[in-house]
């Protein structure tokens, strides 16, 4: 009997969900053995799955499954969500900050300058709050990110509640990654790329984090743009900047494909969401300088360039790198078609690569980072920064050495050695297939 592509994807999305479901099982000892060799099956499988759903891309009859592969993993990806939801949070996650922020401007407070470990603030605490990370800190998230956890609470004060609402915000990627899928005409099983993503499952469903936020505003944004709704694109955009800083490299791809008077109202948008927070007419930063001061993880670039550097220009060459990066492919994009046709493609390499270039420099590249990348990985030229998604997974071991007395942030260097050597390993078979291909028109493959 022969084993066809579709019986290979229904194979790899029960692997997948049995793999997760094993993960959730040991959810409370993340980084343990027995989570991290199931999660790393999940990620090997999700890489196979990948390379099933981008086979024929680029040829002249490019692969497509039908509706029912992408009915049956999207109704998989629900059941692996359902998993970790229904378990708490990490006793430190930041979700218990998110939580406290909302409640304290329901409050009256101001969280950018309310600390959660001040003696004062004791009797503002609840039992889901009151161990919180980093309580000699005020709020580090943006004004998007803080009215979001006001609304969130004042349905809800709890962990769980902040946690569906970051999974609703999980499936409206796919609602919009469907839309454009169809809009652009590539394959609807290419949002399987995106739903079946691990980092989904731990890092929204389990932990959650407010970076999928981000990430669903910014894929609106995108998909505004390749239709020209220009007005919506610039606000998303904004908004999407509101939640955390790290789009803002992105501005180089809306050069000249919005209209001033959009920019505009995007700008007084974000400056209108600045407006509970200002404090004797001050803009609210919390603890944002303390983060670019003190916190590292992950990050070896940042980490070799900080023995000869101040962290504030590290930080500035990681947005210049992002920057450069977005205005190298736009320029790209304009060469292959003119500009008025390149609007209107669907360009997820676009939005994917300059803010990987961006992180690839940060100080701290924290697993749920890559929440942002997420929805733009349905295509080959994305493939490198899909092997990240899944290499990444090896820091987890962190959180099992400081369940151990293992001081914080200090990640082992064959974690990073896993991480990034993995993807360079990558980039080397890439580069070699596509040596190959362009040597021998008829050796040529889908990726």
């Amino acid at each position: 009997m022969r084993v066809t592509a579709e019986w290979r994807v229904y194979a790899l999305g029960a692997a997948l969900c049995v793999a997760l479901t094993i993960c959730s099982r040991n959810f409370s000892d993340r980084g343990g053995p027995y989570f991290m060799a199931a999660l790393t099956f999940a990620g090997i499988a999700y890489l196979f799955a990948v390379l099933e759903f981008f086979r024929g891309r680029g040829a002249r009859a490019p692969q497509r499954f039908p509706r029912r592969v992408v009915v049956f993993g999207l109704i998989m990806a629900a059941v692996w969500h359902i998993e970790f939801l229904r378990l708490p949070a990490g006793a430190d996650d930041d979700i218990h900050r998110y939580v406290w922020d909302g409640r304290l401007q329901r409050l009256g407070y101001n969280p950018y300058l309310v600390i959660p470990g001040d003696p004062a603030a004791k009797e503002l605490h609840t039992a889901e709050t009151r161990n919180l990370n980093n309580p000699d800190l005020a709020s580090p998230y943006p004004p998007g990110a803080e009215l979001f956890f006001r609304a969130v609470t004042a349905v809800h004060e709890s962990t769980l509640a902040m946690k569906v609402a970051f999974v609703i915000c999980d499936f409206a990627i796919v609602v919009v990654l469907l839309d454009v899928l169809r809009g652009s005409g590539q394959g609807a099983h290419l949002v399987l790329a995106f739903a079946w993503n691990p980092l989904l499952a731990i890092e929204v469903a389990g932990s959650g984090h407010i970076d999928i936020v981000g990430a669903l505003l910014l894929v609106v944004s995108a998909a505004a743009l390749a239709r020209r709704w220009r007005t919506t694109a610039a606000v998303a955009l904004g908004l999407a900047i509101a939640v955390k800083f790290l789009p803002i490299v992105l501005l180089p791809l809306y050069w000249r494909r919005i209209r001033i008077r959009d920019a505009a109202l995007a700008a007084v948008v974000v400056a209108l969401l600045y407006l509970p927070f200002l404090s004797h007419g001050r803009i609210p930063m919390g603890s944002l300088g303390t983060y670019v001061q003190t916190f590292r993880f992950n990050g070896p670039v940042f980490a070799a360039l900080a023995r000869v550097a101040p962290p504030q220009l590290l930080v500035g060459l990681a947005v210049l790198a992002g920057l450069l990066t977005a205005i190298l492919f736009r320029r790209a994009s304009t060469r292959r078609a003119p500009l008025r046709a390149a609007v209107a493609d669907w360009s997820p390499d676009l939005y994917a690569w300059p803010l990987a270039a961006s992180l690839l420099f940060a100080p701290a590249v924290f697993p749920w980072y890559l929440l942002w990348l997420l929805p733009f990985l349905t295509s080959t030229s994305t493939l490198l920064i899909v092997v990240w998604t899944v290499s990444i997974i090896a820091t987890y071991v962190q959180w099992h050495l400081r369940a151990l007395g293992r001081p914080w942030g200090a990640l082992p260097g064959w974690i990073m050695l896993v991480e990034y050597g993995c993807v360079a390993i990558a980039a080397m078979i890439i580069v070699l297939r596509r040596t190959a291909q362009s040597t021998d028109p008829d050796a040529q493959q889908s990726i």
